[in-house]
C-alpha cells in the first residue's frame, strides 16, 4: 500500500492555493453585490480543490503513461506513479473517487441552482462540469492529451480562470454581467503563470520526451517574456476592474500585492538554470492566492 507521504507527494497541496484563490474571487465579487450564499460558497470551494487534486493525480499517471519522466532528468516533486511509490491502478481507483465526488458536489450545487435557473443554464453548467473534469484528466492522461500539444495554458485558463471565477459569481447572484470578467480574466493569467513556471523548468525534460509546451515551442527566453505578458496583464486587469467598480481610495489597496509579483517576475529573468526556478511555482501559486484574499476583502470594505 502507497504511503501517505506518496499521496501527499501525489496530491501536490501547493497548487491548491490556485483553486481557492478563484473560487474565493468569484464569491467575495457576489458578496460586493449583496448577493451570497454560504452554501455555495463552501461547495464551489470544495469543487475547485478536488477538480485540482484530479488534475494533480491524471498529471501524475499521464506523465508515466507516456514516459515524460523516464529520462530522470525532471526537476520538480518526483512523480509518484514513475517512481513505483504508487500503483497505476491505485491511482486509477483515487482518481475514479476524485470523479465521483467532484459530480456528487456538482450535482449540488446544480440542485441550488434549479431554483433559479433556466433550463439552458442547467445543460450549460452540466456541460462546464463535465468539460472541467475532462479537462483535469486530458490534460496528460490517456490517448491525445492536450498538454502535450501546448493546449494546457487554454484550458487551465479557461477552466480554472474564467469558469470558476465567472460560474462561482453566477451561482451566487443568479445573473451573468460583466462585472466577474476582469478579474476572472485576471487570475486566468496568473494560473497560466504558474503552468509557464512549471514548463519553464521541465523544458528540457519535457523536449525529450516529446511533451510539446509552450516554452518547448518557443524557447526559454521568449517564455520569461510571455511570463511578464501574464503578470501585467493580470495587473491590467485588476486594475481596470478596480477603476470602474471601486468607490473609495482603500479599495485600490490590493494593487500593492503586485509589487510581489514584480519581484518575483525580476528573480525568474535572472535565472539562468532552469531547475533553480522550481520555488517559483510555489510563490506564485501562494502569491495568487493572497492576491484574491486582499482583493476580496478590499471590495468589500
Amino acid at each position: 500500500m502507497a504511503s501517505f507521504k506518496s499521496w501527499i507527494s501525489a496530491l501536490r497541496p501547493r497548487t491548491l492555493f490556485l483553486a481557492v484563490a478563484t473560487a474565493l474571487c468569484g464569491s467575495a465579487i457576489a458578496y460586493s453585490t449583496g448577493r451570497f450564499s454560504i452554501l455555495v460558497c463552501i461547495l464551489t470551494l470544495l469543487i475547485a480543490t478536488i477538480l485540482q487534486l484530479l488534475s494533480n493525480m491524471a498529471n501524475d499517471l499521464g506523465d508515466y503513461q507516456h514516459g515524460t519522466d523516464i529520462t530522470g532528468e525532471r526537476v520538480g516533486p518526483q512523480r509518484t506513479v514513475q517512481s513505483g511509490a504508487i500503483t497505476p491502478k491505485q491511482m486509477k481507483n483515487a482518481i475514479l473517487i476524485a470523479i465521483i465526488a467532484a459530480t456528487i458536489v456538482g450535482l449540488l450545487l446544480i440542485y441550488i441552482a434549479l431554483q433559479f435557473m433556466a433550463l439552458k443554464y442547467v445543460i450549460l453548467f452540466l456541460l462546464l462540469g463535465a468539460g472541467c473534469i475532462i479537462a483535469a484528466i486530458k490534460y496528460t492522461a490517456g490517448k491525445n492529451p492536450y498538454g502535450y500539444k501546448g493546449l494546457g495554458d487554454i484550458f487551465s485558463f479557461t477552466f480554472f480562470g474564467l469558469v470558476s471565477v465567472v460560474g462561482t459569481y453566477f451561482l451566487h447572484t443568479h445573473t451573468i454581467d460583466f462585472m466577474p470578467w476582469l478579474p476572472a480574466i485576471g487570475l486566468g493569467f496568473l494560473t497560466v503563470a504558474v503552468l509557464n513556471l512549471n514548463n519553464m523548468r521541465d523544458i528540457e525534460n519535457d523536449h525529450k520526451s516529446g511533451k510539446i509546451t509552450i516554452p518547448v515551442r518557443i524557447g526559454i527566453i521568449n517564455a520569461k517574456r510571455y511570463h511578464a505578458f501574464l503578470i501585467f496583464g493580470a495587473l491590467a486587469c485588476f486594475i481596470i476592474y478596480s477603476l470602474l467598480y471601486a468607490t473609495h481610495w482603500h479599495q485600490f489597496l490590493y494593487l500593492i500585492w503586485f509589487f510581489i509579483f514584480f519581484k518575483l517576475l525580476a528573480d525568474i529573468f535572472s535565472i539562468t538554470e532552469n531547475r533553480l526556478l522550481d520555488p517559483y511555482l510555489k510563490y506564485t501559486s501562494m502569491g495568487t492566492f493572497i492576491l484574491s484574499v486582499c482583493f476580496s476583502i478590499c471590495i468589500n470594505l
